[in-house]
Order: structure tokens, then sequence, then C-alpha cells
């Protein structure tokens, strides 16, 4: 919602306040403002001149040579607008003026001929393109209305506003209008304010003579009021009404479009003005669409109705779809000279369907899907009625003639202050209570503590006592509000071993040279199996599908990560980001059941994604890409980060490349997966090699023993021994390396693999694999007849178990 300052200051006095200072008093209120900013950048020496002359330039076919009386001098201009005429008054930069954009006036020639000043269009004064009149969308403005030469012409035109831009929350549906943002400051400055009463003449003759209503279904329009204007002319609206709708963000049209325009803005309440004659009926029927019924709508659409829909009728054919759009028929044109007006209440849900299903969203349809005030919508018409007489010359016939089946009884709701400060921990008093519903003008009889509060139906969203007491907590303030730590408390605060373990995982992540993301728990169908691993794939039997889902995008809860992590690095290697290492720790959503009943298991899962190169050092002209080792080596940290024996096996599983995948075991059980992703999927995403991991986190913490362990630092020498092993190509250099291990116990402590070799010297179907071995004892110096007796034991053992021989 755009509030205009200067027109909010016509209905409460908030001088002494800044905008700054009152966007800040109405964001601690509980309604956040999302900018504060001038309509316009400030002008200097724009004052409204008198065009005495206009004629051809001498040297020029289309520019003007004019004589422009500015008050206290007259200026000769050269003007090249279109729309430029003797006789008019328009707005002028005298020389030395600064317009938008730091554009700075000055004496010039063009053409020979001198131009002191410059003739101005709406756009050149900082109006935007969209929200300028037609009529003076390709030249300089034109002030139709009764000005003074010399008068400042940035305030005549409203340019010096300041616009307030509010985020509104779905309940605060009141504050869709100026009024309701009236009722609302006033209450936060303790200001009085009172709308001003509709003030129309009808004459004698009856509005029913001429139109009938009829509604056939009340249950989605319990109120449709007809009012109607004879001998209306169309034309341009007074300045001030423009400069509202400016600022307001909406486009001036005519006198009869912008009336209804401005009303809505006022009141809230949306109105639409048919052209009564070529309505073509002396009735307005209200009535469910009918199977694949068509109207023809402002926008020359031609759409295809349902009975899910409402429109208005003449009768036989529709001629609005109700509260959404008018009918292109009886739309209100230049020679229109009798009105028709609407002021109705339509029932939000079916507003919301017709506008969703024709993807037509308006302001109108946005005030009826979150609720109009049903003591506003006679009021409305009526100030229509009044600015037409005004403004439009109309004459408005008596009577409105309406359906009327619509409940406008206030919401009654009782509060007790010993209740309201056992919520608030405050001490209000009766008094104080009693002044803030003065000030939000909610009627109340009081019977000591107890209260009984009348809720203005513009008010719709305080129904019970919890809106009851965020109305006197808002008003009161929440800075008053008392700030105390739980009563018994011995310690504050604290974080759970989960909670250390989360960070303690986010860091060694990224100190690795990964940064974190956040995806979407939600995805769409053809991803939400993908990539899942085998342990979740056995507990799940679908993913679980969002009964009402806003779009297909995000129709399903994830059993995987990995997809939405692929589809950002797809997302960042398109913006030229080629290098990426992502991880997210976050929760899949597993359900038993094929029909979910109860709400699906969440598992933490920790997951990751890398492509493009891993390091980089271009003055010794070295780089490494990401491959399946770089991914390992991250999850082996991580092993050894919580001091858990992770072990890995060859797998082959969807959408991972069959030869560069593993699965993760802890404790013989599968707790995840590391590898490629499939060079299918790889190009379906238009990826490079990508490399992934996905791990069950909650395994892993639940794991975790908090004992803390530690090595003394070794005092005796240590010794190494390389060792090739030649074995058949099959042969998996992890089991060798546990073998190693087991064999040579005590005295190795490590084995490391440092090199695989196959090719010449090598007989077909046989590897080369080289292993560092370190023999250790912490408490004593080895001697080599012990590394040697031990080194025959290891050579024995894998000789027996992998058929493997020392390379010569």
């Amino acid at each position: 919602m755009l509030v205009s300052l200067n027109w909010l200051k016509q209905y409460v006095d908030i001088n002494g306040h800044t905008p700054e200072e009152l966007a800040e008093l109405i964001t601690k209120t509980g309604i956040e403002v999302e900018s504060v900013a001038p309509i316009a950048e400030k002008m200097t020496d724009v004052v409204v001149g008198h065009v005495q002359s206009c004629e051809q330039h001498p040297n020029a076919d289309k520019l003007n040579l004019c004589q422009v009386d500015v008050g206290e001098e007259t200026l000769q201009i050269i003007c090249g607008a279109p729309n430029i005429a003797s006789g008019q008054k328009v707005a002028v930069a005298k020389p030395g003026a600064v317009l938008p954009g730091d554009f700075k006036i000055k004496k010039a020639k063009l053409r020979g001929v001198e131009s002191n000043g410059m003739i101005c269009s709406l756009q050149e004064l900082g109006v935007d393109e969209k929200d300028v009149p037609k009529e003076f969308a390709d030249g300089i403005f034109v002030f139709h209305d009764e000005v003074k030469i010399g008068d400042n012409a940035v305030e005549l035109l409203n340019l010096d506003d300041i616009i307030i831009e509010l985020g509104l929350t779905p309940n605060r549906a009141d504050c869709l209008s100026m009024l309701g943002v009236a009722y609302e400051v006033a209450a936060i400055l303790d200001q009085p304010f009172t709308p001003q009463e509709e003030v129309i003449n009808p004459v004698e003759e009856p509005a029913a003579d001429y139109i009938s209503v009829k509604v056939e279904a009340p249950d989605l329009n319990p109120y449709y009021g007809a009012f109607i204007i004879k001998d209306v002319k169309i034309g341009p609206s007074p300045l001030w009404l423009r400069n509202r709708l400016i600022a307001a963000g909406v486009r001036p049209i005519n006198n009869v479009v912008d009336i209804t325009n401005y009303v809505l803005l006022e009141y809230g309440q949306p109105l639409h003005a048919f052209d009564l004659d070529r309505f073509g009926s002396d009735q307005v029927v209200v009535r469910r669409a009918k199977e694949n019924e068509t109207i023809t709508t402002l926008d020359e659409q031609e759409r295809i109705l349902k009975p899910e829909h409402l429109v208005i009728t003449n009768g036989e054919q529709p001629t609005a779809i109700a509260g959404v759009m008018g009918g292109a028929d009886s739309e209100v044109q230049e020679d229109t000279t009798n009105i028709l007006l609407e002021a109705a209440y339509f029932h939000p849900n079916a507003v919301r369907t017709s506008s969703k299903d024709h993807g037509l969203r308006s302001e109108a349809s946005t005030r009826y899907e979150k609720g109009v005030d049903p003591n506003r919508v006679n009021l409305a018409g009526k100030k229509a009625c009044e600015l037409l007489e005004k403004y439009a010359e109309g004459t408005v016939l008596n009577g409105v003639v309406e359906f009327d089946d619509l409940n406008r009884e206030p919401e009654q709701v009782e509060i007790t202050t010993s209740h309201i400060n056992e919520r608030l921990g405050t001490g209000i008093s009766d008094e104080e209570i009693a002044d803030i519903l003065r000030r939000l003008q909610f009627g109340y009889e009081q019977n000591g503590e107890l209260f009984k509060v009348t809720v203005p139906t513009r008010r719709g969203d305080v129904e019970l006592f919890e809106d009851m007491l965020e109305e006197i907590a808002r008003i009161y303030g929440y800075d008053n509000l008392p700030y105390t730590l739980p009563g018994g408390a011995s310690q504050a605060g604290g974080l759970t071993l989960h909670q250390q373990l989360k960070r303690k995982v986010k860091n060694y992540l990224q100190g690795a040279g990964l940064d974190e993301t956040i995806t979407y728990s939600l995805t769409k169908a053809n991803r939400a199996e993908q990539l899942v691993s085998r342990e979740v794939k056995e507990q799940a039997k679908a993913a679980v599908r969002l009964a009402m889902p806003m779009s297909e995008e995000h129709s399903h809860l994830r059993l995987s990560i990995l997809p939405e992590l692929l589809d950002s690095l797809s997302y960042n290697i398109a913006r030229k980001q080629t290098d990426l290492a992502y991880y997210e720790l976050g929760t899949v959503f597993i359900s038993e059941e094929e029909q979910v009943i109860v709400q699906p298991k969440e598992q933490l899962r920790l997951s990751g994604a890398l492509t493009g190169e891993w390091h980089v050092h271009p003055w010794q002209q070295e780089k490494k890409s990401v491959d399946f080792f770089v991914v390992k080596g991250i999850v082996e940290g991580l092993s050894e980060l919580l001091d858990l024996p992770l072990s890995y096996q060859q797998a082959k599983l969807p959408d991972m490349h069959p030869g560069r995948t593993a699965e993760v075991f802890l404790n013989n059980q599968v707790i995840g997966f590391i590898g490629q992703i499939h060079p299918k999927l790889q190009n379906d995403l238009d990826l490079k090699e990508t490399y992934v991991f996905d791990l069950n986190a909650e395994v892993l913490f639940d794991s975790y023993e908090i004992e803390e362990a530690f090595q003394a630092i070794p005092k005796y020498p240590s010794i190494n021994r390389d060792i090739a092993l030649v074995v058949d190509e099959q042969s998996f250099a992890g089991e060798i390396a546990d073998t190693i291990l087991e064999a040579g116990a005590p005295l190795v402590k490590d084995v490391r693999i440092f090199d695989v070799y196959q090719g010449e010297h090598l007989e077909s179907g046989k590897k080369s694999i080289a292993f560092n071995l370190l023999y250790m004892d912490p408490n004593r110096t080895l001697k080599d007849q012990e590394v040697e007796k031990a080194h025959e034991k290891i050579l024995s053992a894998v000789k027996e178990r992998h058929q493997a021989e020392l390379r010569g």
C-alpha cells in the first residue's frame, strides 16, 4: 500500500513528526514500513507559466518559439512538444532550475535563436511513465484547473510529496485504504480523526425507474447496490484528484474512472461504473457463470467462464466478472452520458477463484479477497456519487436499488485487565486500557476491570481475546513491555550436543572450502525421488505430495537434498561461476505410508555437491579438478573429526556414475553414498563432471561419543617402508590396506596408498598398488629384525587373501 503523506495530512495532524519518525512509529505498532521515499527528486525554480504566443521557429519545422509569462518576467522559450499552443498554462523550469537527474537549466541557443528555460513534461519532472495521463504522454503538461501564473508548479503537481510504502500482512486489510491508514495513524499519535460525511443532492426521479437488481447467488454476493447518475460529462479529473492517483501509482484516465479509483483508494471499497446505455437491459442479475460461457473483458481478452465464477449480467449476457474486471461492451467511453454505478460486497473466495483462474490481479480483487468493510460499501457508492455530481456534472437519481442480505453486526470481545497483564507481564491499569480503546475508536462497556469491546466492522481481523490482546500490546508499545530472564533458571542458554555437532561439522566443511546453502524443502515431482540413498528408499514408500501446492515446482517434500543443490550449481554455472563447492545440513521427509495420514518423519542429512577446479596455483602452473578422491577425502576428514570408522563399498545407484560411486557404511549399516552423478543427468543440468556426497547426519551424531581421546606425541623414532603389490585389477585397495593393518599389528600404525599403475611390464588384467607403511612403538625404539618379521607376515597375509605378489 502506497501512502501519500500529503493526502494523509488531510485526515490526521502529523505535524511535529518527520516522515522517518512516523514510519518508525508505524513499524513499532505492527505494520512494516518497506520504504520512505519522495515521489520525485528535489526541484527548484519550476513555476506556472502562461503561453502568450506560440509561433513556428524560423529555422526549424518541428520547433516552436514561445513567449511565456512566468509572473515576474516573460521568457522566450523554444519548445518542440506537439501539444504546445498559445493560451496554455504550463510548468516552466526557469534558467538556473534543477530538474530530476541533476539536470540544470541554462540559457541556450537553438538553431540560432535564444531560449531561456524549458516548458516541462511530467516525465521531465520525475513522474513515472506508467502514471502519466495518456493525453500528456507524448508532450508537455497543461494545467486545466485555475492556477496562478508564477505559482510553484512542484507543489501544485504534488511532486513535493513523500510516499510511505506499507508491507501489509493479510489480516490488515483495513489499511488497504487511506481511511484505514488514517484510523491507524490517529491511534498511534493519539490524534482525532473522523471521516467526512458523504453529501449528495439527488433529484426526485427514482433510480428504480431505470434498473432492478436480482441476486441468484446470495451466498457469494450478500449485497449489491446500483446507483444511477445521468447526464455526466466525460473529461479530465481535477488536478488534486489526479495528483492523489499518481501518488498511489494509479494512472489517471478520465473523471468517471478516476473517481471510482479514488474511492477505492480512500475507502478500500471497489466500485465499477457501467455505461447504462450500453448495458443492454434494465435489470442487473448476479449469478454463477454457465459452463463455457464467455465474456470479453476490458483488456480485450475473451474469457471462458465456469460455474465457480460469479458474474454480473444484464439478464442474458455477462457484463463483468464480479470483483475482478468489467466487460468491454459496457465500459465507460468518451461519449458516455448515463452511468450505472455498482457498489457490492462479494465473498472473498469467489473473487479469489475468478482472479486466480483468469490470471487477473487488480487493486479491486486484492481488496475483495482480503475482505472489505460491510458498513462502508454503501458509503463508498455515495461518495462516488458526490464526486460525480461535482466533477462530472452528473445528476444523481434518488435512492439506491439494492439487494441486501449482508450481516453488518460488529464482533463483541470481552477482556479483563488482569488477564491482559497476566499474558503480557505488564501492570497496565483499567484507565490505560480504556484510553487505548478510545484511541483505537473501539466501542466498549466497562464494569471494573471487565471490558465488553465492540469491534468496528472495518477491523475484520479482531475476533478473539488474543486479537484484542495484540491491539492493547501494540498501542501500549512493545518497547514498554518488561523483559526478564525466565524464573528459576540457574544458567542462561547452552547448546545441546546435537547443536554443538552441527556447528562443528559446518565449521569443518567451511574450512575445507565448501559454501553453505539453504535450498527449498519442496521440489517438483520428478526431482522428489532422485538421488535418494538406499536406507531412505527402504523406509519411504514415496515422496509426500502437498494437498494444495502453490505450484508444481514446489509440490513434493524432498527425500534428498541433492537435486536442489545440483539445481543451484546449474543456476550459478549459467552465470559464469565455474568452480563451485556447496554443502547443506538439512532435513528430508520420510513417510512409511503411500497415503499420508500422519506427519512424515524428518531426518537430518548432510549433502554436498562439487564441480570445477578444486585447487589452482597459477604461478606453479598447477591445478586440481574435483574428482572422486576429493569428495572421499572430505568425507574421510569428517570421519576423523567425529572419530567414527566409516567404510566404503563400490555400488551402482540410479542417476549416479556406474563406475565412480560408493556407498558409505558405519558399523556395517548404510548411511549414504559418494560419487559422480551420471553423465546424462550432468548433461540435463548443463554441468561438467560433478561429484556429490549424501550422509545420514542423525546416525553420525547419535554414534558420536563425547569422551575426549588423545594420543601422546611419540618419543621414539618411526620407520617407513614402501611396498608395491601386483594384484588383479578388480581387487580393492582399501581391503588390502585393512589386511596390512591387521597383519602388521601392533607395529604398523598407518597405511597410505600413494600410487596405482597399469601398463607396460605388467600382465593384462593386473595392476600395481604402492603402499607406504608406518612402523612405530610408542614405548621403545624398534629393531630392524622386528620390522622385517612384521613385513614378512604382511606379505604372507596379502598373498594368501588377495593373491598379491611383491612387484620386482
